[in-house]
């Protein structure tokens, strides 16, 4: 067999393994699940409404799931000509005064709740109501007034089981559900108001994981855009403190190794929180070039974009000598390294090191065997350091085996008001 027919069959058959596989969280876990009256709740939202159907007329080119008889209808299910070849009998036939359960993402046309049906799938007939599951409500209240607690994590592949034909994902099974379980309870005992996070695959399925596993933690916004790395690994930030503007530098060139032009492997995504009471701050996610292939191959490369970091930095200090910034994240290298100078920089404008308050040479970040060391790092401007709270710099250690990933959070608390 000739090696390119090789390398072929083995991709056929990850793609394939990750198919079959069974997902480790269930299409309809965590979805709220409410009557038809109360689906206003859950505008926006992937949800499933109940109730018993008391007509289907059809409208022009749509036919109508009502459940009520007032005009406009409170709630329907909403089904367009072009889809009606999906369904083996008029819709009427199969749903008029039965109760069904319809799920679907609930938007508002002329200010009415509707779901929009394109498959019988997702309509389910049942003998009586369900279980209701009321939507998750969150206050957005911080873990202590007038404080911040500021964390960063890279939580190992967060991957769901499908492939995307769009990236290089194919070799990174799915994060298993016990690693999901063991996370989520790292979270919780971690207790922090924002936490930056990275090797995550797409926003949806961050937003599914808190959802499921961490309903209860307020983590109210979810912020995450597609970065530049091959495998589809991103950063992003689950917060419960509101979230303002967000940058990404993802398409920002600029000069790399040897003269070419490079770009951030993944991105700086910039993050404004507004704290209720308090001056906005700025947390600015980072996972620079990993020692992946080697650190003389990567070096030079993480170098390129520490330089760029240290850029816009400047350039943001220069402007703002008082913005508060905290740049956080897994940098893929230690503090003695010429990266992390590079970023600290000096003067005026020059970083402080949370973890600099922390005196305890055991504590690692990244978690694993021979390598085990501090690469994650939580970096503020000279008006953040001002708000930081003396000793409250902690990396809690643990391992895959009890945390669910090779590296330990940091986490930091700040004074605001």
């Amino acid at each position: 067999m000739k090696p390119r027919s090789l390398f072929a069959l083995v991709g056929l058959l990850l793609f394939a393994n990750r198919a079959l596989a069974q997902p480790a969280i269930d299409p309809a876990e965590g979805r709220p699940v409410v009557k038809w009256e109360d689906a206003r709740s859950v505008v926006g939202q992937t949800a499933f409404v109940c109730g018993k159907v008391i007509g289907v007329p059809k409208v022009g080119k749509i036919t109508f799931i009502n459940f009520d008889a007032q005009r406009p209808v409170r709630f329907a299910g909403v089904i367009f000509d072009d889809k009606l070849t999906n369904f083996p009998k008029p819709p009427a036939e199969m749903y008029n005064g039965k109760i069904v359960k319809i799920s679907g993402t609930v938007s508002l046309f002329k200010d009415q709740p509707q779901i929009v049906v394109t498959t019988p799938a997702q309509i389910e007939v049942l003998d009586a109501m369900p279980t209701l599951v009321p939507p998750r409500k969150s206050t957005g209240a911080m873990a202590k007034p007038g404080e911040v607690v500021v964390a960063a994590y890279n939580i190992l592949n967060l991957f769901d089981e499908h492939d995307d034909p769009y990236k290089e994902d194919e070799g990174t099974p799915a994060k298993p559900r016990a690693e999901l379980e063991r996370l989520a309870k790292s979270i919780r005992e971690l207790n922090a108001d924002v936490i930056a996070v990275e090797e995550v695959e797409n926003r949806f399925y961050l937003e599914r994981f808190v959802n499921v596993f961490l309903p209860e933690m307020g983590y109210r916004d979810v912020v995450l855009f597609e970065g530049n790395d091959g495998r589809g690994i991103d950063v992003g930030l689950i917060s419960r403190v509101p979230v303002g503007e967000v940058r990404s530098r993802r398409h920002l060139r600029f000069a790399g190794h040897g003269g070419g032009e490079a770009r951030f492997n993944r991105d700086v995504l910039a993050v404004t929180l507004e704290p209720k009471d308090a001056e906005p701050f700025e947390v600015w996610v980072v996972h620079l070039k990993s020692n992946s292939g080697g650190r003389e191959e990567a070096e030079p490369i993480r170098l390129a974009e520490a330089r760029e970091l240290r850029r816009l930095l400047d350039e943001a200090l220069t402007e703002d000598p008082d913005a508060r910034i905290i740049v956080t994240g897994d940098f893929n290298d230690t503090p003695e390294s010429e990266t992390m100078k590079t970023i600290v920089g000096a003067g005026t404008n020059a970083l402080w090191s949370a973890g600099s308050d922390l005196h305890d040479p055991a504590a690692v970040s990244y978690n694993q065997g021979e390598f085990r060391s501090v690469i994650d790092f939580m970096l503020c401007s000279p008006a953040m350091q001002k708000k930081y709270v003396k000793g409250s710099f902690q990396i809690p250690q643990g391992a895959v085996e009890t945390t669910g990933s090779d590296h330990n959070p940091i986490k930091a608390t700040f004074q605001l008001n």
